[in-house]
């Protein structure tokens, strides 16, 4: 009995150490995107011309386990919305277009979010991806009140404190009820369904 006594305790002490030492080998951190320097370009189409422009990208709490991204949440303010290639005098005209209930409905929608649910290794090259994607992310996609799941890969590198992410894809706006001008019957003035979307985000440890 005193044997068996013995052996129990024995092998709690094992377990427990062994624990331990599994807690000490996970690495937690927190990151936080630098807002000035941290952007998602975007570029949508008619059958024929093209605007392009980019939103502001923030976020707080970008978590990271041994070195690798495991979550977080992007918020995207569309009030940051801007355009690249009209004049001056006529950028607003787009904008605000763009902000009114046939686009983001901003009035009533003033953020998109992006929160990451997995961060796996990239299998294999992926048509379209920035070069040296080196990961696959998912995750729910909320605009216009509507979520959605979201996959493309990314290009992540940690060093130093400082994470840079970039990724390319193709995002349908329909999918979010985003509608307006998408039948392709009304011509050239068909708005194509898919926005070219690029990520180019920085961020610093806290």
């Amino acid at each position: 009995m005193k044997k068996t006594i013995t052996s129990i305790f024995a092998l709690a002490a094992v377990l427990f150490f062994t624990s331990c030492e599994d807690e000490t080998q996970i690495v937690r951190s927190n990151y936080a995107l630098d807002e000035e320097n941290s952007v998602a370009v975007w570029k949508g189409y008619s059958p024929v011309l093209f605007h392009d422009g980019s939103f502001s990208v923030t976020s707080q709490d970008i978590k990271v386990e041994n070195g690798i991204v495991t979550g977080g949440t992007f918020t995207i303010p569309i009030a940051s919305i801007k355009n690249f290639d009209l004049p001056a005098d006529i950028k607003p005209v787009l904008l605000n277009h763009l902000k009114s209930p046939d686009f983001f409905n901003m009035a009533l929608y003033p953020n998109a979010t992006f929160n990451i649910t997995e961060v796996k290794p990239l299998a294999s090259p992926t048509a379209g991806a920035v070069e040296g994607a080196n990961f696959a992310v998912k995750g729910d996609f909320t605009m216009l009140g509507q979520t959605q799941s979201l996959s493309f890969p990314a290009k992540i590198v940690l060093a130093g404190g400082k994470a840079d992410i970039e990724a390319a894809f193709k995002l349908d706006r329909t999918k979010w009820g985003m509608n307006y001008a998408a039948d392709p019957a009304l011509g050239d003035h068909h708005v194509l369904p898919e926005v070219d979307i690029r990520l180019d985000l920085t961020g610093y440890q806290l």
